[in-house]
């Protein structure tokens, strides 16, 4: 191989985009006087040319696998790049809603148990009605739902079999001495316990009930 075959080989593989358009330019190249531009382009296919018929299309390949692979690279780094903004967006969302729903689960409570005359006996449309002024209209029907499989309104109620008490089966029923004293006997206790159960626990009755109808517990 002559010198001048050497030194076309290495200056081609080093600049192998550019070797690529000087055979593109060898192939499409007319006698028109060239340009400054134009001159570059003749110099890199002269450059081709000084390598050897066989090794030429050796470099072609060469050339076009590194600009391949680059390519792929490039597309890796901004799918990874898309997938982190993805990411980061629904998380970012994710905490809104969760947000929203805490601010919405707090707005439930709109009365406090205290604000209720104590009575030595209820009735379950009245226990129904303190439960009615005590959170809002769509999450009452998921918290009856729940009462209604626990307890049937019955804020009295006891399990035979775990102990649990009142309205919405806390269990141990003592628990509910976390918000009255007057837990045993109380709807109203039991109701603002139970309520805020829910609301920390799920979000809401409604998400609670949601869990309910897979678990048949909450």
């Amino acid at each position: 191989m002559s010198r001048n075959s050497v030194r076309g080989l290495a200056v081609v593989s080093a600049t192998a985009v550019t070797a690529v358009g000087s055979v593109v330019g060898v192939a499409s190249a007319n006698t028109a006087a060239p340009s400054h531009g134009a001159e570059a382009t003749a110099t890199d296919a002269t450059l081709l040319a000084d390598i050897p018929v066989g090794r030429q299309a050796q470099v072609q390949t060469a050339s076009l696998t590194q600009q391949a692979d680059t390519q792929a690279i490039a597309a890796d780094a901004s799918a990874r790049k898309d997938a982190e903004e993805a990411a980061r967006k629904a998380a970012a969302k994710t905490a809104i809603e969760k947000k929203a729903a805490a601010a919405k689960a707090k707005a439930t409570a709109s009365h406090d148990a205290s604000v209720f005359a104590v009575q030595s006996t209820y009735t379950v449309a009245q226990i129904q009605a303190i439960a009615r002024q005590m959170m809002s209209g769509d999450q009452y029907q998921c918290f009856s739902n729940i009462v209604e499989h626990e307890s049937t309104w019955n804020y009295r109620a006891v399990n035979p079999s775990s102990g649990a008490y009142g309205l919405v089966q806390a269990l141990p029923g003592s628990k509910m001495a976390s918000v009255g004293a007057d837990w045993q006997t109380n709807p109203a206790t039991q109701i603002k316990w139970g309520l805020g159960y829910m609301n920390s626990v799920y979000g809401s009755p409604c998400q609670a009930w949601a869990f309910w109808q897979v678990h048949h517990a909450y």
